[in-house]
């Protein structure tokens, strides 16, 4: 395992946890459409009961997506965790909101209410998504900070990295492409949400509501993400030179990292179908309802592929729109030899941890979830 190969095999895992993270954001796409899929305090609890059992996946794999990026790439984690901290904190805190909404909505001395803890959820379902898709964007379009490797030594201020501006992280949202897939991976979060429960919820009004209600998103996801990947391929993308390490502008850089690794192409190509086929099938079909798991399978190929375009093939996985020599590489913001050669025999336990989610995951949806569950057992 040369340091090339380790460098390349930990942004393959980081983009794996990040592709996985965007698949379990269902829990936030069917919290948005709490109310317009619950007309009542029944159906509602159904939803929340749903979505309530696998947000811990979300979230712990939220909190490891942050953990490998601490461990393998800490210049990234520093500047852009440390620099742009509005941004992160607002996509953290809707999580921790999230997870005290579900705690105590029904609990004994509740005094603001259940609905006002449904509320949270649906601001939750919103703006992480949100958020976070366009905190994903920025990988391609660039963010305001600095690195200045020579501070390290500096007795007064050994700060490497450092915000150009004041909004720490904001001045994401003023970018219209951040946004448009942000919104993309919003909309394909409730798709995603709708697909889930039509699978894990055994009610025929939830159901019929949630097939119309994922004709309207789907189309708009689609456009959006059409949108976005359009622009992706035609815009000038963020290369490194390999042997300088100057990082340099290039025509069509993304469009031609799908030509050279022809392998992400044919993955992008797949996930894309597999999203389209659960989604089509679905509303298609009166008697489908097993959408989520070729969308979710789409899902995560499609993110993974968009992820690896972003950092493999010598491109700047996240560039300065502040100084482009401070642009983050997968080569010039890794940890050292040693600790990237330490971390991935640990690694090696990862399909053991996989096997173990994939167990839980089938005994907690081992029967569809029924008002008669709901009024018998403990319930959110």
């Amino acid at each position: 395992m040369t340091y090339a190969f380790l460098q390349h095999y930990w942004w393959f895992l980081v983009s794996l946890l990040g592709a996985l993270l965007v698949f379990l954001m269902f829990v936030q796409g069917a919290n948005a459409l709490l109310f317009s899929l619950g007309r009542n305090e029944k159906e509602r609890a159904l939803l929340v009961n749903s979505t309530g059992r696998k947000w811990e996946f979300t979230f712990t794999t939220l909190v490891t997506f942050g953990g490998a990026f601490f461990a393998s790439f800490p210049l990234f984690y520093s500047t852009s965790f440390g620099g742009a901290y509005w941004l992160w904190m607002i996509i953290l805190f809707s999580f921790v909101v999230q997870a005290v909404s579900y705690e105590f909505q029904n609990k004994l001395g509740n005094f603001l209410g259940a609905r006002t803890f449904q509320i949270c959820l649906v601001i939750n379902g919103i703006v992480g998504p949100l958020l976070l898709g366009g905190a994903v964007a920025t990988f391609f379009n660039g963010s305001n900070f600095i690195v200045e490797k020579n501070n390290i030594i500096s007795e007064f201020s050994p700060v490497i990295s450092s915000w150009a501006n004041a909004s720490h992280g904001l001045d994401a949202l003023l970018d219209i492409w951040n946004l448009v897939l942000g919104g993309a991976v919003a909309l394909l979060a409730q798709c995603l949400g709708i697909l889930y429960i039509m699978n894990n919820i055994a009610d025929e009004n939830i159901r019929c509501r949630a097939s119309v209600r994922l004709v309207g998103t789907s189309a708009l996801f689609v456009v959006l993400f059409v949108a976005f990947l359009v622009h992706l391929l035609l815009k000038d993308g963020y290369a490194v030179n390999a042997e300088s390490g100057i990082i340099f502008m290039e025509p069509l850089k993304y469009l031609h990292n799908l030509m050279d690794m022809w392998y992400l192409a044919a993955l992008l190509f797949v996930g894309v179908a597999l999203v389209l086929y659960g989604i089509g099938r679905t509303i298609a079909s009166k008697t489908y309802i097993y959408g989520i798991w070729p969308a979710g399978i789409g899902t995560v190929l499609t993110v993974l592929a968009l992820m690896l375009v972003a950092g493999w093939n010598d491109t700047a996985y996240y560039p300065s729109n502040a100084d482009l020599q401070s642009s983050l590489t997968i080569t010039n913001s890794c940890s050292s030899e040693f600790t990237l050669r330490t971390m991935a025999i640990v690694s090696l336990l990862v399909p053991f941890v996989l096997a173990y989610i994939i167990y839980a995951w089938r005994k907690i949806d081992s029967k569809e979830i029924t008002h008669e569950e709901i009024e018998t057992e403990e319930a959110y």
